[in-house]
């Protein structure tokens, strides 16, 4: 590791000492090992050039790297490592069995992350992880959770409550059904249609719009099919048309 690369410092700097950092390390080279340990080891700009330089995925310990960085930390860190995860399943199959072995929780976890950018580069990620069975069951079963908390929590929203408070559960739900979209196979017949009707039901016209895409190509639920074909809203019904 490059010793005037500190590495132990966790904090956020200003920006002027952040941007000359990254300035720093744009001009030098670094092994896999090192980008590595600053990803495990590094302050943001150190971990998020490290994530935007990662190379490839050999074993899970390059992977828990990543995905280690994907939650629980500073945003700029986590739409890094994001976009990078989403690259590597895309340009290298083989470490695709690698992710779906140990990411389906932290995928989730992600897909309903207060960052859209990373919540779609997410979505698209773990989908690409779809034929393994395991995984899909396992993050389907998650996604599942986080819709029914959401749903559960607006169902409990007075007219007074925080608009903030109501659109966090929103946004929540919508990326909980944008992952449905691709995954609500893997969810029983009688759940998937309680979250269907529930969300068909909800004031904000883009969740009732994400369930018309849930059932676009479904030849079941035609009660709740007939009930958005016939929506108030354009954008809506014209997807069922």
């Amino acid at each position: 590791m490059n010793s005037d690369i500190n590495c132990n410092n966790a904090f956020y700097q200003d920006l002027d000492t952040n941007f000359k950092l990254a300035c720093k390390m744009s001009e030098k080279s670094f092994t896999h090992d090192e980008l590595i340990y600053m990803l495990k080891n590094g302050n943001i700009p150190e971990k998020q050039f490290s994530a935007l330089n990662f190379d490839y995925v050999k074993n899970t310990e390059d992977a828990y790297a990543l995905l280690n960085n994907l939650t629980g930390c500073d945003g700029k860190i986590r739409e890094a490592v994001a976009f990078r995860i989403n690259s590597i399943l895309i340009n290298d199959t083989m470490s695709r069995k690698i992710f779906s072995e140990i990411s389906a929780k932290t995928f989730a976890d992600a897909t309903i992350d207060i960052n859209a950018n990373i919540c779609r580069l997410i979505v698209d990620s773990a989908e690409l992880l779809i034929n393994y069975n395991n995984f899909s069951i396992e993050y389907t079963n998650r996604i599942v959770d986080y819709a029914n908390e959401a749903l559960n929590e607006l169902d409990k929203f007075i007219f007074k409550d925080k608009k903030y408070t109501i659109n966090k559960q929103l946004f929540k739900l919508y990326w909980s059904l944008e992952a449905l979209i691709k995954f609500n196979h893997f969810v029983d017949d009688k759940i998937l249609k309680d979250i269907l009707e529930r969300s068909s039901s909800q004031s904000e016209y883009t969740i009732r719009e994400k369930t018309a895409q849930i059932l676009v190509n479904s030849s079941k639920f035609d009660d709740i099919k007939e009930k958005l074909i016939n929506d108030e809203n354009y954008y809506v019904k014209q997807i069922l048309h």
